[in-house]
């Protein structure tokens, strides 16, 4: 039993699923998560889909994904192979997955356990096309041209005995 001289982390798992795989079968993709999780010996704490959303770029070729959270509990060796098992299930677009400090495990669950709740979303939504401008900078720039022309900036005043002929 290496698990009891290693200490127990609690992480969360942000999974990228594609919307097409799994837009009728919520449950079996679930499913299928749950048992990747099984599969590499891993507490289950919390697991809920989070939120659907249009990506800023296509990921395999998708615009949309639905993000699915699974908060769990084990020592950092299995992260590896479930990165893999995730790797190879056709819905999973992406993962990631983050070390909860232990100082905010009970928040973190709490909230993850609370299907109201909207954690990690922020309190004001961007509109939809936010990204759709090109490297995102299209807030800044339309801010800018609403100002209108630029003005020069004063020159730079003439270093100390430039002029030849100054009184002094």
């Amino acid at each position: 039993m290496r698990e009891t001289a290693m200490s127990l982390n609690l992480y969360e798992a942000l999974i990228m699923l594609d919307t097409s795989k799994v837009a009728g079968d919520l449950p079996a993709a679930q499913q299928q998560l749950h048992a990747i999780m099984e599969r590499n010996k891993v507490e289950v704490l919390a697991s809920r889909p989070w939120d659907e959303r249009r990506l800023a770029y296509p990921v395999h070729g998708q615009k949309k994904a639905l993000y699915y959270l699974i908060y769990f509990r084990s020592t950092g060796e299995p992260l590896v192979a479930i990165e893999h098992d995730m790797k190879l299930n056709e819905s999973v677009l992406r993962v990631m997955f983050l070390r909860i400090e232990s100082k905010l495990e009970e928040t973190m669950l709490a909230i993850a356990r609370d299907p109201h709740a909207m954690a990690l979303q922020a309190v004001v939504d961007e509109p939809d096309d936010y990204m759709s401008g090109g490297g995102g900078g299209g807030r800044d720039r339309d801010r800018d041209r609403d100002r209108g022309p630029r003005r020069e900036s004063a020159p730079a005043a003439a270093p100390a005995g430039a002029g030849a002929g100054e009184k002094q």
